[in-house]
């Protein structure tokens, strides 16, 4: 089965943190420890350098290609500016929907209830609409 991983463990591989401190935060594999674990690093994202394990973060498609073994954290920071790494992981659908959960579990009640009657009234509409086309191809 060649070719069937998609997202390998490499340097330069962009990792999102899903345990711990930086939970939700996005860095990048810098070196490999071993088979558990590698040294990840994000100078843009607040992410201290640090080894972790494998399980508690997850792979992205997005690679910074050329990266030297354990670089530093200055210059990893101007390789991540200078492709837009930050830039390019907010515009991943992942991204977006994580912000999305974010904002929709910082809702008050209130907040839920005006979402919820807004969505009705886009929903009237759209019927309306689909029900005229209906209409008039019949």
């Amino acid at each position: 089965m060649q070719g069937s991983f998609k997202r390998l463990v490499e340097v330069g591989r962009v990792v999102l943190v899903t345990k711990g401190a930086d939970a939700g935060k996005i860095a990048t594999i810098v070196d490999i420890v071993d088979h558990n674990r590698a040294i990840i690093d994000g100078p843009t994202t607040s992410v201290a350098r640090q080894v972790i394990a494998y399980k508690n973060v997850v792979l992205t498609d997005i690679v910074v290609k050329n990266l030297p073994r354990t670089i530093g954290s200055k210059a990893l920071a101007k390789v991540l500016e200078k492709d837009q790494i930050a830039e390019t992981w907010q515009k991943t659908a992942w991204a977006q929907k994580l912000e999305a959960r974010k904002r929709r579990a910082a809702m008050s009640d209130f907040d839920r209830f005006k979402l919820m009657r807004l969505k009705k009234q886009q929903r009237f509409i759209v019927d309306r609409q689909v029900a005229l086309l209906r209409k008039e191809r019949a």
